[in-house]
């Protein structure tokens, strides 16, 4: 009889060995589905995440807790992001991140009916995204960083550096298209506002960074703006360095390329801007219709300054630049 009891029991525990497993799968299923799609690779820019996943905290979502993420990395390949965003359709989940212009057009082009959040620096009615950003309709809503807005100015602030200079470089990745050729007739205007000479210079992979620079040493050009886009801004350290090795004067839009050696950065926050994609992507997971969020656009603009590059360059900061400027860096 003990015998009896003890195999009951052992034969009991085993069941509910095999039942809690089923239950834990059960309960992780049920658990809303963000599907992540990014062309960047997934050791990239990891600060995104971190500020993607504060937006949600904040407004009461934890990866794990009340939430799953499925991640789609392209590796700045951009032609994998249809297949990548079909992909997540096809996993039916509660809705898509499009991280930066390449991943929302992607996003978009994928589904009319799972909602989408993107993030890009571009104007997302220019660029087909939403019909309007105070009522976006459809299934589609996000929200723009202002760095394309405000990329005449980097080329305005470069000026005002070097007011002798009368040819300048403008660097863009080709493989983006829509957000380079805004970028490019945005520049091209305010470099005939300005009275300078622009040359457009093209980098889609790391291998064509140095014939890029070398071409700007060949054009004697005075300075070079580089162009925004995943591809550019996830190897802002390394173009820093180029920039030094080239006695470059250069601008980006991000604090990184100032503090990786870089003279100077003038941008909106694309932490802040992922920071409320998170927001806005949990908001649309308790219930709200993204055709009915106007899309955000970020406010935070930021000027930072490096003070050793400038001595390295022989270049002094005006006084009017050292006062307007968010940090100086030593």
């Amino acid at each position: 009889m003990a015998l009896d009891i003890g195999r009951r029991q052992f034969i009991s525990a085993l069941g509910g060995a095999a039942v809690w497993p089923r239950a834990a799968r059960a309960q992780q299923a049920a658990l809303p589905i963000i599907g992540f799609l990014t062309p960047r690779a997934s050791d990239d820019s990891p600060q995104l995440l971190a500020a993607f996943h504060q937006g949600l905290k904040d407004t009461g979502f934890v990866e794990g807790q009340n939430v799953a993420i499925e991640y789609r990395f392209a590796g700045d390949q951009n032609e994998r992001l249809p297949a990548l965003a079909a992909d997540l359709v096809q996993r039916q989940v509660n809705v898509i991140v499009g991280a930066n212009t390449p991943a929302a057009l992607a996003a978009k082009a994928a589904t009319t009916t799972i909602p989408v959040v993107f993030e890009t620096g571009a104007d997302p009615v220019r660029l087909g995204l939403v019909a309007s950003l105070n009522r976006p309709g459809g299934n589609v809503t996000g929200v723009t960083n202002i760095n394309l807005v405000v990329g005449p100015k980097r080329l305005e602030l470069l000026h005002e550096l070097l007011p002798t200079a009368t040819v300048m470089a403008l660097l863009v990745n080709p493989a983006e298209l829509a957000l380079t050729e805004t970028q490019s007739s945005d520049m091209l205007s305010a470099a005939h506002r300005l009275g300078l000479e622009l040359h457009i210079l093209n980098a889609s992979t790391e291998r064509d960074f140095d014939a890029a620079f070398a071409k700007l040493i060949q054009l004697r050009a005075g300075g070079l703006v580089i162009g925004g886009g995943p591809f550019l801004v996830a190897r802002q350290e390394q173009l820093a360095a180029l920039a030094v090795r080239y006695a470059v004067p250069a601008v980006f839009e991000n604090r990184e390329f100032v503090a990786a050696g870089g003279l100077m950065s003038y941008g909106g926050s694309i932490t802040d801007a992922y920071r409320l994609v998170g927001a806005y992507t949990a908001r649309i997971l308790k219930g709200e219709k993204p055709g009915e969020l106007p899309v955000q656009q970020g406010t935070k603009v930021e000027l930072y300054l490096n003070l050793k590059a400038g001595r390295a360059l022989g270049i002094t900061f005006p006084l009017t630049l050292l006062g307007r400027a968010d940090e100086v860096i030593e």
